[in-house]
């Protein structure tokens, strides 16, 4: 039993002197909405929710926090943190329809779930990876956030940091993206892996034009080359016309959305994104199904550092052979809160059997980028 006493939401931006770019818009700035549950007996969870965009998102979400689930969590129990998801989400989806704001609502949601399985985990004194059935706390990362200008420097940071898979950035010209490809390729050699995100750019006509050219880069996956929701015939024709697996899964929400994309076998690699929908109660079994789908679980992350390590716990307690994605560049808001997770052992993320998520964020040094909402 999970009795709530209190809720708490905490807004962050860490501005960035080199913005992080896709093919739909820029980050100037880093933004964090950390969640912290505190149960009757004084034990405390923490969350991350999604918040990247719009660049208000982060303060929005927090105030939908406060003002819609406050109420509906704080001196209430629930049996366990499946009650709580199941609870949350019937409460609120009305106001989903009414708001058209179902992905900010199922934001809220997941990161409201990581913050109960934290509390859940440390009242009984396990990682949550453990808690959750995970056999082994150690897996495979690759470097993400890598941006068309100024690749290659990025890249050879990442290499020289140790790791040995990258993915980078594409959807802009073509000379851009294939050069970058090029160079890249060229870094990793022959034992690392290469990745490429083109974040919805193309249509699908653009798409087909454009794949085959890519197959000289030996791509493991070819991430979100067209919008997610276009219909299963276009990423059908799409994946006909590329010699590379096709990625995608960070913008599909909801047990259906997912079962449909892993009945149809369109995507080789699938990336729910666990502080965007479903948290680890979601995430988890849907990432055992995915594995069993004869499919790559590799969780989609790029955010602060309460998700990361959630979304390190959530790969380990599925098991499979997914790699976990770390974005490569700066950000304070992320590093200070993983502590040891990627510096054990080069190229790898690794957990411990410290109780919850194995986190404590320290609001203290954390003030210098909190903002008001």
């Amino acid at each position: 039993m999970i009795a709530i006493a209190g809720i708490d939401t905490f807004v962050f931006r860490y501005p960035l002197e080199t913005p992080v770019q896709t093919s739909f818009g820029t980050m100037r700035d880093r933004p964090m909405v950390l969640v912290r549950l505190r149960d009757a007996d004084g034990f405390v969870g923490w969350g991350e929710v999604w918040c990247n965009f719009p660049n208000v998102g982060a303060e929005h979400r927090a105030r939908l926090i406060e003002s819609v689930f406050a109420p509906l969590l704080v001196d209430q129990s629930f049996a366990d943190e499946g009650e709580a998801f199941a609870s949350l989400t019937a409460s609120t989806a009305v106001l989903a329809i009414q708001s058209a704001e179902f992905g900010p609502i199922a934001q809220c949601i997941a990161g409201i779930d990581t913050a109960m399985h934290d509390l859940a985990a440390r009242r009984e004194g396990m990682p949550v990876w453990r808690r959750l059935g995970g056999e082994t706390g150690v897996m495979p990362v690759y470097a993400s956030g890598i941006n068309p200008r100024g690749a290659e420097a990025v890249a050879e940071k990442a290499l020289g940091a140790g790791y040995c898979n990258l993915k980078l950035k594409i959807g802009f010209d073509e000379q851009t993206d294939r050069s970058n490809l090029s160079r890249l390729r060229a870094l990793v050699g022959d034992d690392g892996k290469l990745m490429a995100d083109a974040n919805q750019a193309w249509s699908v006509e653009e798409a087909c034009r454009r794949v085959p050219a890519f197959s000289d880069f030996d791509l493991f996956w070819l991430e979100e080359p067209i919008a997610a929701n276009r219909p299963p015939e276009e990423w059908r024709r799409l994946k006909r016309q590329a010699s590379m697996p096709l990625a995608g899964g960070e913008n599909l929400a909801g047990d259906e959305d997912f079962a449909e994309a892993l009945a149809d076998g369109l995507l080789s690699v699938v990336q729910p994104d666990l502080a965007k929908w479903g948290g680890p109660t979601k995430c988890v079994p849907l990432g055992r199904a995915i594995n069993r789908s004869g499919l790559l679980y590799c969780p989609h992350y790029l955010g602060g550092g309460i998700g990361l390590v959630a979304s390190a716990h959530a790969l380990a307690a599925a098991g499979g052979d997914g790699m976990l994605e770390v974005d490569i560049n700066d950000n304070p808001l992320r590093s200070a809160l993983i502590g040891d997770m990627l510096s054990i052992a080069p190229g790898f993320a690794t957990l411990d059997d410290s109780p919850g998520l194995g986190v404590e964020p320290d609001l203290d040094w954390l003030a210098r980028f909190r903002v008001d909402c």
